[in-house]
């Protein structure tokens, strides 16, 4: 016996299988079903391999979780990375007295300086292109080659000779660079991957990582250099090196899928550019860090010519680091409440306030103690929030692309503002460094301006939460 036509709410011919067709195969029941087809033909049919959803474009899809463990575990590894990298960076103010005294003595400061310098710019020129990488692959390749490429240059570094400053601009300024950016940026940039609301915060905790380098860095230096000698003090700087990237390596997940690797003229997103608010955040960042690193360089040679007798001289950078930690990991924590761009403009402010009324002011050693205390805590937001601002107006397949474009923007006002502090202070006189300390003021200011534009180009309400 026949079963009746049934009408069905898919198809109005459809039927009721009877029992002499073929039952669906279990490869079509477990498979997405094409509904275009269904209505087509009324049968079922599997959708296409290409079209299928995975489960990471499901989760490429959705908001940040804003936390659990894995997130948590990426900020970790993030903070390892900055560590080991940006925190050598921050740490050169040790490397720069070192060598100015003993290891590269016969060379002027500027030249010396232009070591930190190109560090600062190889890190930086090459973020946008990092950053693209990252935005295509992910961090699960770039992070160990980080930490293999950061861990030979300090290895290199180790065995170079004194008064060979070519030695220290191939390892230090350029390979270790070379490979700092290749994980720097896209530990940066896989936060805003696991947080939107608390991103602040957690970009607070990443970089306050290269402020804990800050600190423990040079304290090595000063330590272990006396005892065991300059080759052996870089070797177990390597190893710490060496075991943050394996730690990172293993913590550091993203949640978005790989894709092939754009051409070559499509990497860096430069139509960015078109967005004023953007624009204006970047010459902001570009006129601020001119000026940024000057105090952390050099800081210590001022104590040097200001008060010979101090003994407070090789703990001003650790300082300067110590209360950048406070200031890097609060303000985040409140910018995410108040608003990045009110934190971002006010602290930098801030910043440029207290280098021409204290650092301008100050001669003694306790006085360069307090100035040390409240830049490293007016400047540590600008590093912070300055990733976080433009993740902020970036769509999130781009947010690589777009922070690492900044950076790369950034790099030639890291390149020429420290050398240029250099060259006002090529006769180390108190005249001669007050003028350094007008510049590195007089540029944070402009830098600060340009950043109050683009908080306003967002919300020209000035109590807004922007």
């Amino acid at each position: 016996m026949t079963s009746p036509d049934v009408q069905s709410p898919l198809h109005p011919v459809s039927r009721v299988q009877s029992a002499d067709e073929s039952t669906p195969s279990p490869s079509i029941l477990n498979s997405p079903i094409d509904i275009e087809t269904i209505h087509t033909t009324g049968t079922l049919a599997p959708l296409p391999p290409s079209e299928k959803p995975s489960p990471l474009s499901i989760e490429e899809d959705s908001e940040p979780p804003d936390g659990g463990l894995d997130a948590w575990l990426t900020v970790l590894g993030a903070a390892l990375v900055s560590f080991s990298t940006f925190g050598i960076v921050n740490a050169f103010g040790a490397f720069n007295d070192f060598y100015k005294q003993i290891w590269l003595s016969n060379y002027s400061a500027t030249l010396v300086s232009m070591i930190g310098a190109i560090q600062v710019f190889i890190l930086y020129i090459f973020a946008g292109l990092s950053g693209s990488i990252f935005d295509s692959i992910g961090p699960r390749y770039m992070i160990p080659g980080s930490g293999l490429i950061t861990s030979v240059a300090l290895l290199m570094l180790s065995f170079t000779k004194p008064q060979q400053i070519w030695q220290q601009y191939l390892t230090q300024a350029i390979l270790f660079n070379l490979g700092a950016t290749i994980g720097f940026f896209p530990s940066v940039a896989v936060i805003a991957h696991w947080f939107k609301k608390k991103v602040a915060w957690a970009l607070g905790i990443l970089v306050a990582g290269a402020s804990v380098g800050g600190i423990v860095f040079p304290l090595l230096l000063h330590r272990l250099i006396p005892k065991i000698g300059f080759g052996w003090t870089i070797r177990i700087i390597a190893l710490i090196v060496f075991c943050s990237f394996a730690i990172a390596t293993l913590t550091i997940k993203s949640r978005r899928p790989t894709k092939p690797i754009p051409p070559l003229n499509k990497l860096l997103d430069f139509g960015a550019f078109r967005d004023p608010c953007y624009t204006a955040l970047a010459l902001g960042c570009w006129f601020s860090i001119f000026s940024l690193f000057n105090p952390y360089f050099y800081v210590g040679q001022y104590s040097a010519v200001s008060d010979e007798g101090s003994n407070l001289r090789s703990y001003f950078l650790t300082i300067m680091c110590t209360s950048s930690i406070i200031g890097r990991v609060l303000p985040g924590f409140f910018a995410d409440v108040v608003g990045r761009y009110n934190v971002i403009c006010i602290t930098t402010l801030l910043s440029s306030v207290s280098i021409l009324a204290l650092w301008y002011t100050s001669s003694a050693g306790p006085s360069l103690a307090v100035f040390s205390a409240l830049y490293g805590f007016a400047s540590g937001p600008f590093f912070t929030l300055m990733p976080a601002c433009v993740s902020q107006i970036s769509p999130i397949e781009k947010v690589g692309s777009r922070i690492g474009m900044v950076f790369a923007f950034m790099s030639f006002g890291a390149l020429t503002g420290t050398p240029l502090g250099g060259i006002f202070i090529y006769h180390q006189t108190a005249d001669n460094f007050h003028r350094l300390v007008l510049f590195s003021g007089i540029m944070g200011l402009v830098g600060s301006m340009f950043l109050f534009i683009s908080r306003l180009l967002r919300n020209r309400n000035i109590f807004a939460v922007v």
